[in-house]
């Protein structure tokens, strides 16, 4: 599976943004999905992540009623819908697949994506 992040910008503090990952191959509806981040000079942390089939999400703590994660399979897609977002978002964005017992690990990630920036001004 390669994945490909897009749709990372530039926005005011409040504002929002939707980021999207496409997927190549067949078996990308196999796979729960993840959203990371990483701001600079700090650890890559989990964001949010959906199961396989999309029946269940699971978010950070920071990001919790602001962020919307889901999926649509057909299209090789999922999505992360940033809404109030804060200075504190500011970060590369990266989406990953891997296995829902461990969804959270970033070590334990398959396949990751490449990157997409997202800064948000005060």
């Amino acid at each position: 599976v390669q994945l490909q992040a897009s749709g990372g910008g530039f926005v005011q503090a409040g504002g929002s943004l939707t980021l999207s990952c496409v997927a190549s191959g067949r078996t990308f509806s196999t796979y729960p999905m993840g959203w990371f981040r990483q701001a600079p000079g700090k650890e890559r942390e989990f964001v949010a992540a959906i199961s396989s089939q999309g029946v269940t999400t699971d978010y950070a703590d920071s990001v919790k009623g602001r962020f919307t994660i889901s999926r649509d399979n057909a299209k090789n897609t999922v999505n992360l819908q940033m809404n109030s977002l804060k200075p504190d978002d500011t970060a590369v964005y990266y989406c990953a697949a891997g296995r829902w017992s461990t969804i959270r690990t970033i070590s334990s990630m398959t396949y990751w994506g490449q990157g997409t920036q997202v800064t948000v001004s005060s």
